[in-house]
């Protein structure tokens, strides 16, 4: 499951190095560039939707609701992701995981793109939602991941409709929330080593200290919305034995 905005040059060698599978969601930000004729073009079998709001958070749910496999990934359009590395992922499910988490702090994993001030930070908030969550987690804030379609349900994650204003979730906040939502779910949780790298073309919207920051509010946030539904009663969030 591949979102994209303006990642036509790099879609144009990303898709055709995927390894076989059941199906590729690419989701579409509203690109003014050439991602549609590109996907249609190397890739002629990938199943091109767009989003319904804006946001990298709402890009995804919509393709985790298009999905029709057992299986998702999440799988970035700039090329930082190695396809190679697929396989590791859907291993550690079918070994009993519910949620395979990239790590590129695990032996075998690495960076090429990882600044010092983002890896301290990344540091700081791994340890943070350690902290608040009980979670082992050794790498917060890489995106590739891959988990049961099954457990969407528990994760509560926004629905991508309807269209118009943007709600909780629909931005860069996504993958701090899912990784909160997986640890208040309680599902099982393996890391896989992973390399990653640069970004083909073009140049990333990160930005360390803003959306540092923004991590860090989300992190409290989810936390606070944990405490609060657990003082309530609520256990619909975890999973069944």
């Amino acid at each position: 499951m591949i979102p994209a905005l303006n990642e036509a040059r790099n879609l144009a060698q990303v898709l055709p190095s995927l390894p076989p599978v059941h199906e590729v969601i690419v989701v579409d930000g509203y690109s003014p560039d050439d991602t549609h004729r590109t996907v249609r073009r190397v890739l002629p079998t990938a199943r091109l939707i767009c989003q319904t709001r804006y946001g990298k958070g709402n890009a995804l749910v919509c393709g985790f609701a298009a999905a029709t496999g057992d299986v998702i990934v999440m799988f970035d359009a700039d090329g930082s992701a190695d396809p190679t590395e697929i396989p590791r992922f859907v291993a550690a499910l079918r070994d009993g995981a519910d949620f395979a988490k990239g790590s590129r702090t695990r032996p075998g994993g690495g960076s090429d793109d990882l600044t010092r001030l983002r890896d301290l930070g990344n540091r700081g908030l791994t340890f943070l939602t350690n902290l608040l969550f009980r979670t082992r987690y050794s790498d917060l804030c890489y995106g590739y991941n891959a988990f049961w379609a099954d457990v969407l349900p528990h994760l509560r994650l926004p629905e991508p409709d309807p269209p118009g204003t943007a709600v909780w979730g629909d931005g860069f906040e996504i993958e701090t929330v899912l990784n909160c939502r997986v640890a208040a779910a309680r599902l099982a949780v393996r890391e896989v080593p992973s390399h990653e790298r640069r970004r083909i073309h073009g140049v990333s919207n990160l930005h360390a200290v803003r959306d540092g920051v923004r991590v860090l509010r989300t992190i409290l946030a989810e936390w606070r919305w944990r405490r609060s539904a657990a003082g309530q009663g609520d256990r619909s969030y975890q999973l069944a034995g």
